[in-house]
């Protein structure tokens, strides 16, 4: 990509004096308007049929948006049909309003009124092309040409939404000058000033005055300052609310539409997932969790996302990336060893202390507050490390591994892994762990045993009696001990077989109630080379619990 001889430019150069914006916050919602229906559906390969709008339609309910354009009416049959269909089964509640979409153009505003008729409440959103470029390319008219178009756009609107009022049909009214943000600012203004004249706005029936970034031809930072100038510019601004409409081509209409809601938009048209034309619409669950990442409150309940999801890649037969903002399959997933090292000891603290503030490394938000499980967080590959694998075996097997065990079995686990060349299943996961860790039989195999107080009434010794196979063949051993486990080791001493240290033992119950098992950790030290290896128990006995972890550890070793 060598060719710098002026085939690309910046497209906008503009200073605004005494900006505002960028030391502001966005500090409440705004009003939230889906375009799924529309925008989101003309993107499609496949558009969707009038039962798979209705489908996502009753999702984009349950998730409580008030405003839902429903589609382009005059346009096809099918989006007739389904308006019509909302209205006439009365299947817009009260407090929602449909929105539908028209272009400047007398045959499709008729045909979108007669869409409307016996709606109880609809924002009608005229539309026509602003930019010089459209001016020169697709038009061939000047600022006073293009001017027209709208005013006579807005006249006949403006006349048709009085009959519809008259009628019992409430319409609010929205202009957009489509290719706003590729639009002289001037020019920008003073067309909206002459379509809000004719449409004569009041505090309590505003205007929508619409300022899309249709193609993303600058950077965020911008459109925010575009969005700051008609903001501060226009005239009767308690008049007027301020809506966004950002697509994607630079990659930044999530960044675009959070800066431009400083600068003083009131307003958010978007999709879900950021489904649009050419890269796409601006994603709202993405800025409307990013709210709630803040602790605002957004107003759309995303509680159930994966069912959001799926309702989604049904109706559109679009996919949501595994690395999509808070939706993917591994978002809140970790592979790195020291990244899952983190998370666990954040999990634990929270757990511990019973915090209520979400403070975990590496993840914005809990995964359950958008319906996803813990499940999810860590995996295992041949990347992660040890606190992964006693992250996974802890939340889903109730595994508490001591500390100083976490390296030695993340080591083998990870190996194991890499021989297999895959992500491990927590199922997995446990199946190698109990093989090496807890059933290691050979050459040392404890049959059966039974112990029994020794010495006078005040001794804490006991006497161990235990039946064991070694390489297959019977023994029996027996000593005495302060207990179970030394009494073994000591038994272990008087026939030959041990050649270890005990350094570390430790147990817990697992779950609770009368069938709880008991999960015992041991850690031997080779007298020979100082290697260091853990056996583990499990048994509803805690001693028998105990013994199985020392022989496995001996196995180990």
């Amino acid at each position: 990509m060598k060719d710098f001889s002026g085939k690309y430019t910046r497209r906008f150069n503009f200073k605004i004096e005494n900006r505002q914006w960028p030391d502001k916050h966005i500090e409440r919602a705004p009003i939230w308007c889906s375009v799924d229906l529309r925008d989101g559906n003309q993107a499609l390969a496949i558009p969707m049929g009038v039962d798979e709008k209705m489908k996502l339609y009753n999702t984009l309910l349950n998730v409580g948006f008030k405003e839902i354009e429903v589609g382009f009416p005059a346009a096809s049959d099918t989006e007739f049909k389904f308006l019509r269909k909302l209205i006439d089964e009365n299947l817009i509640p009260e407090g929602v309003t449909v929105q539908v979409l028209t272009q400047a153009r007398e045959h499709l505003i008729k045909k979108t009124f007669e869409a409307l008729k016996g709606c109880k409440s609809a924002i009608v959103h005229l539309y026509n092309s602003t930019s010089a470029l459209q001016r020169k390319v697709t038009f061939n008219m000047s600022r006073e040409e293009i001017i027209e178009i709208a005013r006579q756009g807005a006249r006949l609107v403006r006349a048709m939404a009085d009959e519809a009022e008259a009628n019992g049909t409430h319409i609010r009214l929205e202009y957009s000058p489509e290719s706003f943000s590729d639009t002289e600012l001037d020019f920008a203004l003073e067309i909206c000033e002459e379509v809000k004249a004719i449409w004569k706005p009041t505090p309590e029936n505003k205007i929508i005055i619409n300022l899309p970034e249709t193609v993303q031809y600058n950077p965020p930072n911008i459109y925010a300052d575009q969005i700051e100038w008609m903001s501060t510019h226009i005239s009767d601004r308690d008049c007027v609310e301020i809506s966004l409409h950002a697509h994607n081509d630079r990659g930044t209409g999530v960044a675009a539409t959070e800066l431009a809601l400083t600068a003083g938009a009131d307003r958010v048209e978007g999709t879900l997932f950021g489904n649009g034309e050419r890269t796409g619409n601006l994603d709202i669950v993405t800025v409307a969790l990013n709210m709630y990442a803040e602790g605002i409150e957004s107003g759309l309940d995303f509680s159930n996302l994966p069912e959001v999801k799926r309702v989604y890649e049904e109706c559109t037969r679009m996919q949501v990336p595994p690395r999509h903002p808070y939706a993917g399959d591994l978002v809140f997933t970790a592979f790195s060893g020291s990244h899952q090292d983190a998370i666990k000891k954040g999990m634990d603290l929270r757990r511990k202390n019973n915090i209520n503030s979400w403070e975990v490394p590496y993840l914005l938000i809990d995964p359950t507050d958008v319906g996803c499980s813990y499940e999810a967080i860590i995996r295992i590959n041949s990347q992660s490390g040890k606190g992964g694998v006693a992250y996974v075996l802890s939340d889903k097997f109730h595994l508490e591994l001591p500390k100083a065990m976490h390296q030695q079995v993340g080591d083998f686990v990870n190996s194991e892994a890499d021989k297999l060349g895959k992500e491990l299943s927590p199922d997995e996961i446990y199946d190698i762990f109990k093989s090496e860790f807890i059933q290691r039989t050979h050459p040392l195999k404890l049959v059966s045993y039974h112990d029994e107080r020794y010495g006078n009434s005040d001794s804490h010794e006991v006497k161990i009696f235990a039946q064991l196979l070694l390489n297959g063949e019977e023994i029996e051993i027996s000593a005495v001990g302060n207990g179970p486990v030394n009494a073994f080791v000591n038994a272990l001493e008087s026939k030959g077989l041990k050649n270890f240290r005990l350094i570390d033992y430790c147990s817990h119950a697992i779950g609770s109630g009368s069938a709880t098992n008991s999960a015992a950790y041991i850690c031997l030290e080779s007298n020979d080379d100082k290697r260091k290896v853990w056996g583990v128990g499990m048994h509803s006995n805690i001693e028998h619990a105990a013994l199985d972890a020392l022989v496995c550890a001996v196995n180990r070793l």
